[in-house]
């Protein structure tokens, strides 16, 4: 599978979009006065303690109060709220050694959170979701550096080895080595690009990492809350660095300081890679040159269609989405229950695409055409879970109900991407009205007496082409009455490019008269 980054820089927002074989699968949107990234850590002040919840409103600066459940809490609570205040307190230079910092008990998973923020302290948590809606951001307390082979995450002290790493000869190897150079007091998780890789690349990821905690208590030095204590990487570096593979063969940016960014990151990453990306400078839109613009106008929408004539129909309700596949015009046989196999299983593709082109989550539910066959519906299902396994979102695929219907959870971390591929009627104006055809002969008419008066001869009439048969049907047609009416011949044409009340007035010279 062959990927390509595109990135489409303006003074708004930063868009990338991802294509995998040349179809795109993901759009992600950065704007520019965006202040809040899942990932970011902030010092926050406990406002407000809600028992009722068993959570806490948590000021970071955002205009509604963030939210922290005590299920996002960390088990190692105690020991942030304690490394909170020392680092806020701490006077020296180099900062206090983390090693020697002594963890606190761990808090029990049926507590309550009144008894663990009594006091309403500092403390420093992490965004967990972007603000949705009316909705302030959502918080946790359960602290990870993400790299590119590595996750570290203090306090806890563990390794941990991704399960998509099969061989058990190589998570034995992995966790060999990164517990002979894990500091105390440090946890790591080991990611499944890991796989494969030498102690120097895995050493250098977290050496990285640690030194980024180290920059995290210095800025918590002083620092009054709420406060914005570390940024999570811009868009584009945090996609190369989850997504980065051998499959990747091209990044394309249109904005040099993002190609100088993205150089450094990438020679720092990856070296190897480096000479994928380039500049695009040949004047026109980087989006339109790759075919991305057409691929968004055709992709979000209420309907979508699929190449053998089926379709979607896309719905969002206030509790969830729905999606409901409907057969089209083509068949791929005389069998009903083969053709509606066929189209489920195609219709299933495009909805594991569109899941994460919109970054649509919460609850989906898929109407599916009904199959009889127990079988299909079970082979429906296994493929549907095949090609979501690509959804970097944590998700859940349920069986095939016996209504036909597919139950799908996906996390959601920020608002869905909605793009609107509607565009204002030329002809209404967005009113869904237009003048009746009658005024618009009148008008016609008196514009034709005006030019005629000014002493305007051979002239022609551009107009769409179903005004254009309106006013040169039967005998004598319109076109023949005014001609008669003005002794002088009129002459009509049909354009297809102008919209429905659309009219133009040219001369013998083909050049247009404005009026």
């Amino acid at each position: 599978m062959n990927k390509e980054l595109i990135i489409n820089a303006a003074p708004q927002a930063v868009e990338i979009a991802l294509l995998e074989d040349k179809k795109l699968v993901e759009l992600h949107k950065e704007n520019a006065d965006a202040s809040f990234g899942v990932g970011d850590l902030y010092l926050g002040k406990v406002k407000k303690l809600i028992p009722g919840l068993n959570a806490a409103f948590i000021d970071v600066g955002f205009e509604k109060d963030a939210f922290l459940h005590y299920s996002d809490l960390s088990p190692f609570v105690k020991s942030i709220l304690k490394f909170t205040k020392l680092a806020m307190n701490d006077k020296s230079d180099h900062g206090f050694d983390f090693s020697q910092f002594q963890i606190e008990p761990e808090i029990v998973k049926t507590g309550k959170i009144a008894e663990v923020l009594s006091g309403k302290p500092n403390i420093l948590v992490q965004i967990l979701k972007e603000p949705i809606a009316a909705k302030g951001p959502r918080l946790s307390c359960e602290l990870s550096l993400p790299g590119r082979f590595v996750v570290f995450t203090p306090f806890n002290d563990i390794v941990a080895v991704s399960r998509k790493i099969h061989s058990a000869e190589e998570r034995k190897r992995l966790h060999k080595i990164i517990e002979a150079f894990k500091p105390k007091n440090c946890g790591v998780i080991v990611r499944t690009a890991a796989e494969g890789k030498n102690t120097s690349e895995l050493h250098e990821d977290l050496l990285g990492l640690i030194e980024t905690w180290k920059n995290i208590q210095k800025n918590l030095q002083g620092a009054i809350a709420p406060c914005k204590i570390m940024s999570e990487e811009g868009k584009t570096n945090s996609i190369l660095r989850d997504l980065l593979t051998e499959d990747f063969n091209r990044i394309v940016v249109n904005d040099k300081n993002i190609f100088n960014d993205t150089k450094v990151y990438l020679q720092k990453i990856a070296p190897e890679k480096s000479d994928i990306l380039s500049y695009h400078s040949n004047g026109s839109p980087v989006f339109e040159s790759y075919g991305i613009t057409r691929q968004i106008k055709a992709s979000f929408g209420k309907t979508v269609n699929l190449p053998s004539g089926a379709y979607l129909i896309i719905e969002h309700t206030e509790a969830l989405h729905v999606i409901d596949v409907n057969s089209g015009y083509k068949s791929v046989g005389n069998n009903q229950e083969q053709n509606a196999f066929e189209t489920n299983l195609e219709a299933a593709i495009e909805i594991a695409r569109q899941l994460r082109l919109r970054d649509i989550g919460g609850i989906i539910v898929v109407d599916f055409i009904d199959m009889k066959l127990p079988d299909n519906r079970k082979k429906l299902a296994e493929q549907m879970d095949i090609f979501m396994r690509i959804d970097r979102a944590k998700h859940a695929v349920l069986p095939i109900s016996k209504f036909g219907l597919m139950q799908i959870t996906r996390q959601r971390m920020k608002p869905e991407m909605n793009i609107n591929t509607m565009e204002v009627c030329p002809s209404c104006e967005g009113t869904g009205k237009i003048a009746s055809t009658l005024v618009l002969e009148d008008e016609i008419e008196k514009n034709l007496n005006y030019l005629i008066m000014q002493k305007h001869d051979h002239l022609v009439i551009n107009v769409h082409p179903i005004v254009y048969a309106y006013l040169t049907k039967g005998f004598p047609s319109k076109r023949v009455k005014w001609s008669m009416k003005f002794r002088q011949v009129i002459k009509v044409k049909p354009n297809n490019n102008y919209h429905l009340t659309e009219f133009h007035f040219f001369d013998k010279n083909n050049e247009q008269i404005n009026l």
